[in-house]
């Protein structure tokens, strides 16, 4: 089989799978008649799977990418969620493996049970007013936070049965992930673009939304500006609809600059702090991003920056904790070459600066983040540590992004503005921090945007060999 028809094969399965548990929930719902436990024993209301067999002994020379390879030969299997979501990406990933290794693969009915909150739609809300879900969990497939995890990503797996994972998430974590994602963004996840910004205050979103607004329009290669509420931009479409305030209710809104290949830009505000930038990340991985990128504030550490200068990140020092336990401190994250080298042409191409005249205004260098947004108040104890680390900058967020995208093999970098130089008595007063923001913000916004537009033009230049274990499930 081909890739496009193994995928096929899978849509039809989840598609079969998905109609069969809303019709019982239907019965149930409007009857009163449970599920047969035959139904709940052969698998109807199950996930599909992709499985895999590599014999082995291949005389092939390895493929030079850091993905799409198989070391160990044996069976391999994951779990698939909305196949037609991720068509894509599953088409890319399985075409690689069929063109270069003698394999066997084919789309199969799994053992894993969709949970009944994943394909709930507005007739079955309605008769929930009715019926608890703790009653309908008695019943129907429930989320089971036992089976729902990151070990094949954290390398913790183990196989029970002799397999090995396929990718990195499967579909119980993947539909975990995407029903998170519209509650936390607002936003539907099929609208989720492949490069994905992160900023920490809401004047980027502001100039984000004035510039998608203008490019969407006929002929250009996005589509739509999908936002938080359902609003949806599309050419010719009155601006005014740009304003609804849905975002406000938001714990980390979204806006969406949609193409139709998924190659346009997804911003998210994810506010102050390390705890959200892990939450929206845990999820946005699953969405497989082909790269993120913090574009936000942070105080200046050096006496030679001035307010609206920029530091790219080339190292970080985790003080932000949230990923202790995953990812210890003492694990190096390092910064991802290609991303580096888009962030730099992207602030040449912006700002009209280059060589000495761009280095006045753009240092490369270490970013602290911490979880503690008062840390002046213990200047005493930070300011050794910060010396030793040599570090330029500080924030609350761009650590975490960073170690959450070296976890979840999804290329990262940081380009943040300096706002403020609290160690050198330089406060964003009102005035002073207006004229900063109408100054700064439109530029390092279009810097982020730039970025991804060179890294879609680099392509599949952008995969770096420093996110991958040595034990990597194959998929990328």
């Amino acid at each position: 089989m081909t890739a496009q028809e193994i995928v096929a094969e899978l849509d039809r399965l989840y598609t079969g799978a998905v109609a069969r548990l809303q019709a019982a929930l239907d019965l149930y719902l409007t009857q009163g008649v449970p599920p047969s436990s035959e139904a709940r024993r052969d698998g109807s209301f199950a996930y599909p799977e992709i499985r895999l067999s590599f014999r082995g002994g291949d005389s092939r020379p390895a493929p030079l990418r850091s993905f799409g390879r198989l070391v160990t030969a044996g069976e391999y299997r994951i779990s698939v969620t909305k196949p037609a979501l991720f068509a894509d990406y599953l088409e890319e990933q399985l075409t690689l493996l069929i063109e270069d290794y003698d394999v066997t693969v084919e789309a199969v009915p799994g053992a894993t049970e969709i949970p009944f909150p994943y394909v709930l739609d507005a007739g079955h809300a309605l008769s929930l007013d009715e019926v608890s879900a703790a009653e309908l969990a008695r019943h129907f497939p429930a989320t089971e936070l036992a089976h729902i995890g990151d070990e094949i990503a954290d390398g913790l797996w183990a196989s029970i049965d002799g397999t090995r994972p396929l990718a990195l998430f499967d579909g119980l974590r993947t539909d975990f992930s995407l029903a998170r994602l519209r509650h936390y963004t607002g936003t539907a996840p099929e609208h989720v673009q492949r490069y994905v910004l992160f900023t920490n205050y809401h004047r980027y979103v502001d100039e984000f939304v004035r510039f998608g607004a203008a490019q969407v329009s006929e002929g250009s290669r996005f589509t739509a500006l999908a936002g938080p509420g359902g609003v949806m931009f599309r050419p010719g479409d009155d601006p005014a609809i740009l304003d609804d305030t849905a975002w406000r209710r938001l714990q980390m809104p979204a806006y969406h600059l949609v193409a139709p290949d998924r190659s346009g830009i997804t911003l998210v505000n994810i506010g102050v702090g390390p705890s959200n930038a892990k939450t929206i990340t845990d999820h946005l991985a699953v969405t497989r991003p082909d790269a993120w990128m913090m574009i936000g504030h942070c105080g200046g550490l050096r006496p030679s920056q001035r307010i609206g200068d920029y530091v790219l990140a080339h190292a970080y020092l985790r003080d932000d904790h949230v990923l202790d336990d995953m990812l210890p401190p003492e694990i190096p994250v390092p910064a991802i070459a290609e991303v580096q080298q888009a962030l730099a042409r992207a602030a040449e191409t912006v700002s009209g600066q280059s060589g000495e005249e761009l280095k006045r205004r753009l240092r490369t260098g270490t970013i602290v983040t911490t979880d503690d947004r008062n840390w002046e108040l213990r200047y005493s104890r930070s300011a050794l540590r910060f010396s030793l680390s040599r570090a330029v900058g500080i924030d609350m967020e761009s650590a975490t992004i960073a170690a959450q995208g070296f976890r979840f093999r999804v290329p990262y970098g940081t380009l943040l503005c300096v706002s403020d130089k609290p160690l050198h008595g330089e406060l964003k007063l009102p005035g002073q921090a207006n004229r900063f923001y109408e100054r700064a913000i439109s530029e390092h916004m279009r810097i982020g945007i730039e970025t991804c537009e060179e890294l879609r033009r680099d392509g599949q230049k952008l995969h770096s060999r420093k996110l991958r274990a040595f034990n990597e499930p194959p998929f990328r």
